[in-house]
């Protein structure tokens, strides 16, 4: 692993990307925690952190200028209370293909309401009860969420949700568990410490195999050999062809 020092940062790529944006691009460093950031000068409107072995988002300082934090293909268990005090501007958070486990866990991220778009794409919280509406209960300026447009109907749908006894109870139990437990903390020790017998490349075939799964089953399948490291029959996970780092596009949706 590689310590995000601010010699790193100052000599990582720096471009402008495609929505004509400034970038620095912190991917495949298996950085492990998130640090040294002031060395940025708030200079960036994105920071792309993909494929690194980061488990917490937190410790930023103060950044206006930043709008975008992509941490696809982390390991990433736990969100810092009030990051809206540091990062007042980010509208969009990408946590494709991480171990967000609970909706408990999403409660940090409530007060980043300058959120409009969200990805927690292969994170077992997606299987969750009532995952998606709840989201955009939370957001009230959410546009997109999975890389699906949030119809009218569906807010309309969470909204009304809500305000049933069996959707505030659902609130009550969430934000309870928010304050009382460990975002992460159920998760299997081997998950933890990153020591579940598999080699370094079946940990990333088998996370690249989630990242193309199609049905929560599959997901649930792979997660759970990644937590075990036990595959079945021994057969090895094919990792398939390469993924863009920004390769995922936002399904069209209808409003009506």
């Amino acid at each position: 692993m590689v310590k995000l020092t601010a010699d790193l940062i100052n000599g990582a790529a720096q471009y402008t990307n495609a929505l004509r944006d400034r970038e620095l691009d912190l991917s495949e460093y298996k950085i492990p925690m998130i640090e040294n950031l002031g060395a940025t000068l708030d200079q960036f409107d994105t920071i792309n952190f993909t494929n690194n072995e980061i488990r917490k988002i937190d410790n930023f300082p103060l950044l206006p200028r930043l709008k975008s934090l992509i941490f696809n293909n982390n390991r990433i268990v736990r969100i810092a209370e009030s990051l809206e005090e540091h990062l007042p501007n980010v509208n969009m958070l990408i946590l494709t293909n991480n171990n967000i486990q609970d909706l408990a866990d999403l409660e940090q991220l409530a007060g980043m309401q300058t959120l409009e778009m969200i990805s927690l794409l292969h994170n077992p919280v997606v299987s969750r009860p009532n995952y998606r509406l709840f989201v955009i209960h939370k957001f009230s300026n959410l546009k997109v969420l999975d890389f699906k447009k949030v119809k009218s109907k569906e807010r309309e749908a969470a909204s009304q949700l809500f305000k049933t006894k069996r959707g505030k109870d659902q609130l009550k139990e969430i934000e309870k568990k928010a304050k009382t437990f460990v975002p992460g903390g159920n998760l299997p020790d081997k998950l933890k410490s990153n020591t579940a017998g598999l080699t370094p490349e079946q940990v990333k075939n088998i996370k690249m195999a989630i990242s193309k799964a199609t049905t929560l089953e599959e997901i649930e399948r792979l997660n759970t050999m990644l937590r075990t490291g036990q595959i079945p029959g021994g057969a090895p996970i094919s990792n398939g062809n390469g993924v863009a780092k920004n390769g995922n596009q936002i399904e069209e949706m209808d409003e009506d």
